[in-house]
């Protein structure tokens, strides 16, 4: 696990074990998840008034401009129906991974579903076998500016477009960030966990965390338009 010749949040590269697991061959789905809050009537974090903005919304990533130099920015009423803001839908989009999702909806899908997230151990065991960025959703063209989308999806790509790894599971690499149980550190007090596999923002030129020992933090309860999850059971 981990690697001596990357990132340095990635050191050391050391031995871990972990004990048997079943994973998620995809990353879940809108469809999926649709399926969940029509059960339960879950409202997710996005979907409720965000503590420093006094809104409801998410993050979302925008190409920068001179108006707007930043790629990030908080879009009140981006949710997991509506990724990009108002205006953006999941319509015809089923089988994308789910988005604009916080640590806290990712577990609430995994407990009704009967299981759990990964750790950070047991996802990047499940990623090791990953053929790279050749065979992901990442991004074509120089960062943050231009998209050549060479691959056909501007931003993320239905579940199971390119070939799965080894251990037979798809997108462990590429087309959204995906959320584990581990905490990366705790700042403040308030829990910072790591994400894994990058997504369809990574590109050479800026970001080469599409490699499965990668990790980068992210805050539990802010949801994004890349990042997703993936749900285990020890069963």
């Amino acid at each position: 696990m981990g690697s001596d010749e990357a990132y340095r949040e990635e050191r050391p590269a050391r031995s871990q074990s972990v004990e048997a697991f079943n994973i998620d061959i995809t990353e879940v789905t809108n469809v999926q998840f649709a399926a969940f809050v029509e059960a339960t009537n879950y409202v997710t974090d996005a979907e409720r008034i965000q503590p420093g903005f006094d809104q409801a919304g998410g993050a979302v990533f925008s190409v920068p401009n001179a108006a707007q130099p930043s790629w990030w920015r908080f879009v009140e009423g981006a949710n997991w129906q509506n990724p990009e803001g108002p205006g953006s839908s999941i319509k015809g989009r089923d089988n994308e991974p789910v988005v604009q999702i916080s640590l806290n909806d990712a577990k609430a899908y995994a407990a009704w579903m009967g299981r759990r997230l990964p750790t950070e151990a047991e996802w990047e065991y499940a990623a090791a076998a990953d053929q790279g960025p050749d065979g992901a959703n990442t991004w074509q063209g120089a960062f943050p500016i231009e998209n050549t989308k060479q691959d056909g999806y501007d931003f993320r790509a239905p579940v199971g477009c390119y070939a799965p790894n080894q251990s037979g599971l798809y997108d462990m690499i590429g087309n959204v960030w995906e959320w584990t149980d581990t905490i990366y550190q705790d700042a403040n007090g308030e829990p910072v966990h790591a994400i894994k596999g990058g997504s369809f923002l990574c590109a050479p030129n800026y970001c080469r965390r599409y490699r499965a020992s990668a990790r980068q933090p992210q805050e539990t309860g802010l949801s994004t338009n890349h990042i997703g999850f993936r749900t285990v059971s020890n069963q």
